[in-house]
């Protein structure tokens, strides 16, 4: 395998686009070797799925569309990034019990370390940000 491999789409910033994103970064990911029944697969697709969500709900019409970067560096490291154009970094929301939202950021930071990866929060150049996650990657690499 490559030492870095490099994927990356641009999705309208419309709730449709949840779904498309998650889909996008499984069959990424399954190209690159991780099986699609893999726990990691699975926790990968939610954290796509909440990052996704976060940049459709969350920039108030402000951005347009987001763009989902999935990055396998030296068969190590798997980064997964989403930019949308809002200025706005996420906020880690005191959620009631009752609340239905709010609790994207926490469920992304609790499975990403969960996995021993980790998060952060990036400026564009454009002035919008990029919350980017970095997993392990636990594919083993075929031997040839």
């Amino acid at each position: 395998m490559a030492d870095h491999q490099e994927a990356s789409v641009t999705l309208p910033s419309d709730p449709a686009s949840v779904s498309s994103a998650r889909t996008y970064v499984s069959d990424v990911l399954a190209e690159w070797g991780m099986p699609r029944d893999a726990e990691t697969s699975d926790t990968v697709r939610l954290i796509v799925s909440e990052l996704a969500t976060n940049a459709v709900m969350h920039t108030r019409g402000q951005s347009p569309t987001f763009t989902v970067d999935v990055r396998l560096e030296r068969d190590e490291q798997l980064r997964i990034g989403v930019t949308d154009s809002h200025p706005r970094y996420p906020k880690r929301l005191p959620a009631a019990v009752q609340q239905d939202n709010g609790r994207g950021m926490v469920i992304i930071r609790c499975l990403t370390v969960e996995c021993g990866g980790s998060l952060s929060v990036r400026p564009t150049s454009e002035g919008g940000k990029t919350v980017w996650i970095a997993l392990p990657w636990t594919v083993p690499v075929p031997q040839v």
